[in-house]
């Protein structure tokens, strides 16, 4: 249906479907009403790599373009460093041009016609006298609370933020003035940015925009899916073997509705985009055979009633998501932009191994895990759900830890004549769980507790957590972010040893590795208040 033959009643429904929350509605009736053409943009940080998550915004840009809006792509790649640095000054470039050609790819594939769009780079604006200026300007009427609260759900939280990610809502704000639009699209995890913008740019004398916001959509794991988390998210690259695997270990439990990352992907993209297409799931004779979902309600209370079974719900997806991501990965075996993503994300540096060599694994292939980085090691956030001093040991406390596993790991940590029992009771913890446990003074500790230490004067801490950690949230090095952990470290080849030579905490009190720091998805690890202090 052409968007000219639309009423506006039937342009508002497609701009509005599957949106959580609309702030000025009245205003976008307004202009619908009055046959104006609406300009609406979004915006994407130049940061890790897109997702199957990022087909949610690309559904709705679809929807804009059947309702005759006209849509603004910015590839924020400013943002992308101003956000503690997500994506490191040198390559950002190569950050925005690699987003460039994935998001047209993603469009492509949901035949979405390019030439309908307008694509802009931050940079191409954001760094003229008028933006600047008004930044300044902006400087003087938002507090450094207001800027902090705006980025609290998007810009990483830590305990000592860098001025630069008080920044963002700013920019962020101003966009909507420099790109010229109606409204603004993005997740309502963009709420407070969304309300810090509409408070600050009419004291600019600036007109206050609409705001449509998608819900957060699940990842594979329940929770929102995250490109630094490797077993939330699908790559848009992954090959039909990978993503086999990663739909086969993704949470869909039998009946359960909630926080289903498999029924919120159906809602969200693959629905909006049927059109008149049913949604199918392939099953046995035996089983029930072949059925058909006109709409994603039915489909959701057949899964409620067990009538749909988890494999066969993760089958579909499967079978739809390899349609969706079929022509991107044609696309991206070009030469040029195998180099583009090597060059954007480049891998670390790898050892060569001679086949059949020694090491050498069965068959001339060297084994895997075989290189020195600190993507070998398994840490995650744990808290402390019990602690005790060691009857036999005065030096040593008894930690029970919960690393969102069953049940909660025994840890013996040589810290008690620097922290106390109270201090350490429900404490949010890093900890490294993949040693093979030993024996200490008769107790059998399976981790050991990341401690920040100096040795004049004497003191041990344990690292802090960023604010939100829950147990069982990976703790990885920056850039090292995408490697497996080994299964358990063999002592005879001290791959922790080794690594843990370069150690440290920075003048911020940031733990490192080299120059890279400790993170979680959701920001640094620090030590309390020990600087440039040994991590051990």
């Amino acid at each position: 249906m052409e968007a000219s033959t639309l009423s506006p009643d039937q342009r508002l429904e497609f701009i509005t479907r599957n949106l959580q929350e609309t702030l000025g509605e009245d205003k976008l009736k307004g202009l619908l009403q009055e046959g104006k053409d609406v300009n609406i943009y979004w915006g994407t940080a130049t940061t890790g790599k897109p997702h199957v998550a990022y087909f949610v915004p690309m559904s709705k840009i679809a929807d804009f373009l059947r309702a005759g809006c006209k849509v603004t792509i910015l590839f924020a790649d400013l943002h992308a460093y101003l956000d503690n640095m997500k994506a490191p000054w040198d390559l950002l470039a190569k950050r925005a041009e690699y987003y460039e050609h994935i998001i047209k790819a993603m469009l492509e594939s949901i035949g979405v016609p390019l030439e309908k769009l307008n694509f802009v780079k931050g940079t191409d604006f954001q760094l003229s006298k008028e933006y600047t200026l008004d930044m300044y300007r902006l400087s003087s009427v938002a507090t450094e609370h207001d800027a902090k609260k705006a980025g609290a759900e998007v810009v990483k939280q830590v305990t000592h933020p860098l001025l630069s990610g008080l920044l963002y809502p700013g920019l962020q704000a101003l966009d909507e003035e420099y790109l010229k639009v109606d409204c603004q699209f993005g997740g309502v995890d963009q709420r407070k940015i969304f309300t810090f913008a509409e408070k600050c740019l009419p004291a600019l004398g600036y007109a206050k925009r609409i705001h449509l916001m998608n819900p957060m959509v699940p990842g594979l794991t329940g929770t929102k899916m995250s490109s630094s988390e490797e077993d939330s998210k699908i790559d848009l690259l992954d090959d039909a073997g990978a993503l086999k695997r990663k739909l086969k270990k993704a949470f869909c439990e039998p009946g359960n509705i909630e926080n289903n990352g498999l029924l919120s992907f159906v809602k969200f993209v693959l629905f909006p985009l049927f059109g008149e297409k049913e949604f199918l799931i392939e099953r046995p004779e035996q089983f029930g055979g072949n059925v058909s979902y006109k709409d994603f309600e039915t489909l959701e209370q057949a899964f409620a009633k067990q009538e749909v079974h988890p494999g066969d719900l993760k089958g579909a997806v499967q079978r739809e998501l390899n349609i969706l991501l079929d022509p991107i990965r044609t696309k991206f075996q070009s030469p040029e932009l195998k180099k583009l993503t090597n060059s954007a994300y480049p891998p670390p540096p790898s050892k060569k191994k001679t086949p059949g060599g020694k090491g050498a694994s069965k068959g001339g292939a060297a084994p895997q895990n075989d290189e020195l980085v600190p993507s070998r090691l398994d840490m995650r956030i744990g808290k402390v759900v019990a602690v005790e001093k060691h009857p036999d040991a005065d030096t040593l406390f008894i930690e029970k830890i919960d690393v969102g596993e069953e049940n909660p790991r025994t840890i013996v940590s040589g810290i008690a004549n620097f922290v106390s029992l109270e201090e350490m009771q429900d404490r949010i913890v890093v900890v490294l769980c993949n040693l093979k446990p030993q024996k200490m003074r008769g107790v059998v500790s399976q981790g050991m507790l990341m401690c920040a230490s100096t040795d004049e004067p004497k003191n041990v801490e344990p690292l802090d957590a960023p604010e939100g950690s829950a147990p069982g949230d990976r703790v990885f090095i920056e850039g090292y972010e995408s490697g497996k952990a080994d299964e358990e470290l063999k002592p005879k080849k001290k791959v922790f040893e080794q690594l843990q030579a370069d150690f440290k905490t920075s003048e911020d009190r940031v733990a490192m590795w080299k120059d890279s720091p400790f993170m979680t998805k959701l920001g640094l690890c620090k030590a309390p208040t020990l600087k440039n202090a040994t991590v051990r």
